[in-house]
């Protein structure tokens, strides 16, 4: 090789442009959100605890990793699995409770508004009031009045350590979420009342099957089990607050 050939092929290594592209470090991928699985589930008041309560433990069922005896409860007639946890069945109870009272809450706060409406628009003339009207305060809403809407989201996390040498311990990665979308009607009617039933074992029918379809085609982002004995996945139950809104009548449901 003469010496300008040499001196060429010298400049090239030193010069980074020229390096092949496979040798150039890659820029750093950004994370990728976990993939959410979103769930719609519909209940009257009555329901609404046991109906949160099936789904979630549905939900566990399938990607709680331990090794547990399988149970069942019955929900509306349906046979859902149920995971026999202290810690977690303590969660899913807290988490069932506290989405009751907030949909209480806003049909509480949906019953006053409509009587307020009604009581405003009866004082409308200026002098007395007869009672020609009170026919339309009763069932004639169509459960307008009594209907709700609330959110419980499952994350599930993984545990990674920091990369960061000035800053020590594990992070938590979620690695998958579940998004369950709670609609409450109150019937009003014995009419309803059949309507909202069959609704109800509907919804929690195909809401439990959509489950097992979701967890059994979706495996592959599932951490690696790196220990043993216990949960090796960390998750989190959060109740979301969610503004009131007519949603029974949304659903065609009356």
């Amino acid at each position: 090789m003469s010496m300008s050939a040499a001196t060429t092929a010298a400049a090239a290594a030193m010069d980074p442009q020229a390096q092949p592209q496979s040798q150039q470090q890659q820029p750093p991928q950004p994370p990728q959100d976990p993939p959410e699985f979103i769930l719609d589930v519909f209940a009257d008041p009555r329901s609404v605890r046991d109906v949160v309560k099936g789904i979630l433990h549905t939900i566990f069922f399938t990607r709680f990793f331990p090794s547990l005896a399988p149970r069942t409860r019955e929900v509306l007639d349906l046979t859902l699995p149920y995971v026999d946890d202290d810690e977690l069945e303590t969660m899913i109870d807290q988490r069932a409770a506290a989405l009751e009272r907030q949909l209480d809450a806003q049909r509480n706060s949906n019953t006053h508004n409509h009587s307020n409406n009604n009581s405003h628009g009866n004082t409308g003339g200026g002098g007395s009031t007869s009672n020609n009207n009170s026919g339309s305060n009763g069932s004639g809403s169509g459960g307008g009045g009594g209907g709700g809407r609330g959110q419980v989201t499952v994350q599930f996390f993984e545990k990674k350590r920091r990369k960061n040498w000035l800053s020590r311990g594990d992070d938590e990665v979620c690695w998958e979420c579940w998004t369950v979308k709670v609609t409450v009607a109150e019937p009003r009617t014995e009419s309803e009342r059949a309507k909202v039933r069959r609704a109800m074992e509907q919804t929690l029918f195909t809401t439990a099957m959509k489950i097992v379809t979701f967890a059994n085609s979706h495996k592959d982002h599932i951490p690696p089990i790196t220990s043993q004995g216990g949960n090796p996945f960390p998750f989190k139950i959060t109740v979301d607050q969610q503004k009131e809104t007519g949603w029974a009548a949304r659903m065609r449901i009356y």
